[in-house]
């Protein structure tokens, strides 16, 4: 069954699947705006009026008329000499949600395209053809321009897909799949330019996995605070009413739903001298709730953008006229990508702050770095050094990209909003969550079995057995790293929210 996206409201659940994979297409509805809009081009060009990006010149050469005999070159040159990105290649999962994007934005009939330029698209993702686009060379002002002009220099013969994982040229590319390079029409060229459907993309790909990897620290949290044999006290309902945040709130339930039942927790719920524990086990509702909170807000921001229409001029079929304006700069989503990436450093700076907890004797009650025989053993030494340094380099890269700007384009495009680096570097500070997450996993479980013949509670115990189908309890010391890769394993896939119950923990969405 392929998803059918309504163009300007496809919810984020849909962009989540197609992100994962997920086949769709766009609602046929849409059809007879995407052929108004496209017919005012042709009025608008018939009519010789100068009207920008038809048929003048682009950014500080707007002021120059271009024949209408060249209005196809134009759009073609476009293309070309804006395809001038850098770097890497972004994931085939990335371009693809890029590519939904486009064509959710176009086919909302502001854009001007021709229908056969959306059937064109649409066929690229039937047949899983997607453009090569390298990751640097947007500013996120403008538009993407240049990666968005790689995915349109593929659609035209003139750059890369990937096929089957292998990187091809467009024209032969096209030509297995039986497709010919798409000739464009007036403005189409800027149409696929202008927008901001790569940092949204980027952006959207970030904010799903920090969704997943906060789950996780929650599941993660839960059976450290057992390991350390914590009190869960703390996240009584009680003390959360009365600071009504929604995000402290529900993630306080979730803690206190995944310890229920826990006989760890019962062994010492009496004669314990300890009166407090340290805030990385006690704050966990307020730091995990306050992320929560900032990743929801990210969401709301995103979604919106998903569903707009970024490009420029945009297109009134109504009153034939195409209006220049500014919907293609991308502070809304700098915005959206810092807050991802702040919440992203905390939530791993929570956790490694429990690793370090556990490892400490003083402070865990545990043996020292959580292995039977320390000294000739060094256990969990140097995981807790991995974390400590993945969370340092988060914390590197979770500088606001929003307050950045350098103009462009002879200082036509002078405030930018470096949307784009802003949301590129989600996925790399996610990864980095992720193996904190996943070290904590390691160690939480490593400190449960110093608490033998006693269980933790059904949910969590559920975890420990998913880990220890794939990861033994660590005795002497052994090569580590085949661990920790297990581990990440499971949390990248959502394993440890499948395993304790999907129903106990937030989601972005609250349902």
């Amino acid at each position: 069954m392929s998803l059918v996206l309504v163009p300007g409201a496809v919810p984020l659940s849909d962009w989540r699947a197609i992100h994962a994979g997920a086949a769709f297409r766009i609602d046929p509805a849409c059809a007879a705006k995407v052929a108004a809009a496209a017919q005012t081009v042709e009025a608008i060009v018939a009519a010789g009026a100068p009207v920008y990006g038809i048929n003048t010149g682009f950014g500080k050469l707007a002021s120059v008329r271009i024949a209408a005999a060249d209005l196809a070159r134009l759009q073609r040159n476009i293309v070309l000499s804006h395809a001038a990105g850098v770097g890497e290649a972004m994931p085939a999962a990335v371009v693809r949600l890029m590519l939904a994007l486009k064509l959710a934005s176009l086919a909302q009939g502001a854009s001007g395209v021709r229908p056969q330029t959306l059937s064109f698209m649409g066929e690229l993702v039937a047949r899983d053809l997607m453009p090569v686009v390298p990751a640097q060379g947007s500013v996120g002002a403008s538009g993407d321009l240049a990666p968005l002009a790689h995915m349109a220099a593929a659609m035209i013969g003139a750059g890369e897909f990937l096929v089957a994982g292998t990187r091809v040229p467009a024209t032969a590319a096209l030509a297995q799949a039986g497709l010919a390079p798409l000739e464009l029409g007036p403005k189409e060229g800027l149409a696929l330019l202008n927008g901001t459907q790569f940092s949204t993309a980027c952006a959207l790909a970030g904010l799903f996995a920090a969704e997943t990897a906060l789950r996780a620290a929650l599941v993660t949290g839960a059976l450290s605070t057992d390991a350390a044999r914590g009190s869960d006290a703390p996240f009584d309902a009680r003390i959360h009413q009365l600071r009504r945040h929604r995000g402290q709130v529900e993630t306080a339930q979730a803690l206190r739903t995944l310890m229920a039942g826990s006989a760890i927790r019962a062994s010492h719920l009496v004669g314990d001298e300890r009166v407090q524990d340290p805030y990385c086990l006690r704050c966990q509702p307020q730091v995990m709730g306050a992320a929560l909170d900032v990743l929801r807000q990210a969401a709301g921001t995103l979604e919106i953008e998903a569903n707009g229409v970024s490009d420029n001029p945009l297109i009134f079929a109504e009153t034939c006229e195409a209006l220049s304006g500014g919907n293609f700069h991308a502070e809304p989503v700098a915005f959206a990508a810092d807050m991802i990436a702040l919440a992203v450093c905390e939530i791993g700076a929570l956790a490694e702050r429990r690793i370090a907890m556990l490892v400490d004797p003083a402070l865990s009650g545990l043996p020292a770095f959580l292995t039977p025989s320390p000294g000739l053993n060094s256990g969990f030494m140097i995981p807790q050094v991995t974390a400590a340094a993945l969370v340092s380099e988060n914390k590197q890269r979770a500088y606001p990209a929003s307050v950045d700007s350098i103009p462009t384009s002879a200082n036509q495009e002078d405030h930018v909003s470096m949307a784009a680096h802003g949301a590129r570097r989600l996925a790399p500070m996610a990864e980095n969550l992720t193996a904190v997450v996943a070290i904590e996993l390691l160690a939480a479980a490593q400190g449960c079995d110093f608490h033998a013949g006693l269980a933790s509670s059904p949910r969590l115990e559920k975890v420990r057995a998913l880990l220890r189908a794939k990861v033994p309890p660590l005795g002497e010391d052994r090569y580590f790293h085949p661990d920790i890769a297990a581990a990440i394993g499971l949390v990248r896939a959502g394993a440890l929210a499948a395993a304790a119950g999907e129903d106990a923990l937030p989601t972005l969405c609250g349902d």
